[in-house]
């Protein structure tokens, strides 16, 4: 599945996300990460003894849920699996970047084992951008406009 441009919209911005992988009695484990997208995979940039990454390897199946940084309400969920691996150089490389795009400067914090960066195949997406907020909104707009009209007519 190819990723919608909203989703690679949100995973190209410095939009933070929550990944949820499994453990292998089932139970959910979630962390607030980084993340990025090549256009056509969720990329999320970890090192392999962490158990995020160890989970991964026992059940590939994650969710992704990225929200914007400055309306957390307008969000993204990416339920998919880990269907590949990037390691070595383009690892560190990517971390670098991340750590550019986030905080505006180079990695600071030595790498403990191996970097690793996990591609993600979205099987499903789901939007959330409370419309409803905007919607009473418009209401409100409308309404104060009709009773605006009402009072210059006289009635």
């Amino acid at each position: 599945m190819v990723l919608d441009k909203k989703t690679i919209a949100m995973a190209s911005g410095p939009n933070y996300a929550a990944l949820t992988t499994l453990f292998k009695d089932g139970s959910p484990q979630t962390h607030i990460m980084w993340v990025d997208t090549d256009g056509e995979y969720l990329l999320i940039n970890t090192e392999i003894h962490r158990a995020k990454y160890l989970n991964t390897t026992n059940d590939q199946r994650v969710n992704v849920m990225i929200w914007k940084h400055d309306d957390t309400f307008k969000f993204v969920e990416v339920r998919g699996k880990v269907i590949g691996e990037i390691k070595g150089e383009e690892a560190f490389d990517n971390i670098q970047a991340l750590s550019n795009k986030y905080w505006n400067k180079p990695y600071p914090f030595p790498v403990q084992t191996e970097r690793i960066v996990l591609k993600i195949e979205a099987e499903r997406e789901y939007y959330f951008n409370n419309a409803g907020r905007q919607m009473q909104v418009l209401g409100e707009s409308v309404f104060s406009r009709y009773k605006e009209l009402l009072g210059k007519n006289g009635c």
